[in-house]
């Protein structure tokens, strides 16, 4: 991976509940369509689990292999100090972030959120979108919440699979610079 010429890599948090099913499937998800594209993916959960493997049913939709060495992890101030990007899965969990982090506001969104913010943003990508991002945030709304597939059965977990995919084909190479 190459960084822009004295940069950082663009950091960006994916958050859900436990950090066993939707947040990791993000993580990993996001960095597969990356590929070798200077953006570190990471996750964690609002009330993470300490060191669990990725939930047996979720990793389903991943190839085989995929999930092997993810460990589950529960979010701290220093994670969210790092990240240029928070992506979380529902609305209650940037609440639940927003609550002791309120400063934070300009780059934390829900996946959904974030969507349909840089949709109304046609001509920037990276760290540039980030930002105009932080600026013109739109209301987070509950019908582009990713519901949580744990122990709801296969219709579930592929539901949250299809959603979390279509939400970061639009994500992803707006991040990476590909329009």
């Amino acid at each position: 991976m190459t960084s822009p010429i004295g940069g950082e890599p663009l950091r960006v948090l994916f958050v859900c509940t436990a950090n066993i099913c939707r947040s990791p499937l993000m993580e990993i998800e996001a960095r597969r369509l990356a590929g070798d594209a200077d953006i570190v993916f990471t996750s964690a959960g609002t009330h993470g689990l300490r060191a669990a493997p990725m939930d047996a049913n979720m990793a389903t939709v991943l190839p085989a292999g995929a999930a092997d060495g993810f460990r589950s992890r529960p979010i701290d101030a220093a994670m969210l100090k790092e990240a240029d990007l928070v992506l979380t899965a529902e609305t209650t969990h940037r609440a639940h972030i927003l609550e002791e982090h309120a400063h934070l506001h300009r780059k934390v969104f829900t996946l959904g959120q974030f969507v349909a913010t840089i949709e109304a943003i046609p001509d920037v990508s990276g760290r540039e979108l980030v930002a105009a991002a932080g600026r013109r945030r739109t209301p987070p709304r509950a019908d582009g919440d990713i519901a949580d597939p744990y122990r709801r059965g296969t219709a579930a977990v592929e539901q949250a699979a299809g959603t979390i995919s279509s939400m970061l084909s639009v994500v992803v190479p707006r991040l990476v610079g590909d329009r």
